[in-house]
């Protein structure tokens, strides 16, 4: 153990926050102004992470390490790389109007060039658990080829102020990724939980379900399969303005097509996330006591 190589945390930070309404991956959380990416690396370093790499857009470069990068970079090896609509898609040009990038694959393929050892991937807006970054920790030390992804029970991971989208996993005997069906609109009333499809077909789930909340561990060995399958998404979707290639889809198509095995670890750990602005208050208390629990201190940099 002690001659592997530490992995890396690889934090997806692109997203704008749309449904929130403005950049709440810097939005405190914490006492002393932490925000969840706070204590995601917190977690990370003391699970044995020994590098962050950010992934964010060009246009929130300079208040994002203002607010964010300052914290860590005396304390970790830092970099940024930076998700553009125009990058890897040669000979395609995106079309008139396109504003977002093109999802989670895509934001991952940033890094091909910067992350040569195991990685993990998460997040910035989800908060998993100190317990989900140690399980992956020794997953990706442990020397397996294998990929890994952290599931969480589906009634822990819903907003009480709107829909969400969550990938239902289906896990086989011996704890390995079967399949995962993409369900992106799931509600909660009351203890009904429901998911509405494109076509108006509702489902009622039990709650149970283990899920994916993107919380994942690779190899480098990944990144040319994610080019291939990012290709393929884009001769076929690159015309849409709003599709996007979410790594959730892509891991699904690589474990059909048995170019990946992905092992299901799991964590006892609560996780909790920002999805609208509503949530903020509930994740502030939820933080508030694992600090009085002892899990934290109350200033993380200090």
């Amino acid at each position: 153990m002690d001659t592997m190589v530490s992995p890396t945390l690889l934090v997806l930070a692109a997203g704008m926050g749309s449904r929130y309404g403005g950049l709440k991956q810097l939005d405190p959380v914490g006492p002393d102004g932490e925000t969840i990416m706070d204590y995601s690396i917190f977690d990370a370093r003391r699970a044995g992470f020994g590098k962050v790499v950010f992934v964010i857009r060009k246009s929130i470069e300079e208040p994002f390490k203002k607010t964010v990068g300052t914290r860590y970079e005396k304390r970790v090896p830092v970099e940024y790389v930076f998700q553009e609509i125009g990058k890897l898609i040669p000979g395609i040009s995106p079309p008139e109007g396109r504003t977002k990038p093109w999802g989670t694959t895509h934001a991952i393929l940033m890094a091909a060039n910067t992350i040569h050892e195991p990685f993990a991937v998460i997040n910035a807006d989800d908060f998993y658990g100190a317990g989900s970054f140690r399980v992956l920790a020794q997953h990706l030390q442990s020397g397996t080829p294998d990929d890994a992804m952290i599931g969480f029970v589906l009634r822990n991971t819903l907003s009480e102020f709107g829909s969400v989208a969550r990938g239902v996993c289906h896990v086989t005997e011996d704890g390995y990724l079967k399949d995962i069906t993409e369900l992106k609109s799931i509600e909660r009333e009351g203890s009904r939980i429901t998911n509405i499809d494109s076509e108006g077909q509702e489902t009622v789930l039990n709650g149970s379900e283990l899920v994916s909340m993107n919380m994942w561990g690779f190899t480098p060995q990944i990144f040319p399969l994610l080019y291939e399958h990012f290709q393929r998404f884009l001769k076929r979707y690159g015309d849409d303005l709003n599709a996007e290639c979410y790594i959730p889809g892509t891991v699904n198509s690589l474990i059909q097509a048995e170019q990946a095995c992905v092992k299901v670890l799991r964590s006892g750990d609560a996780w909790f996330g920002v999805t609208y602005r509503e949530d903020q208050p509930r994740v502030v208390q939820s933080i508030g006591r694992l600090i009085e629990q002892g899990t934290y201190p109350r200033r993380l940099w200090q």
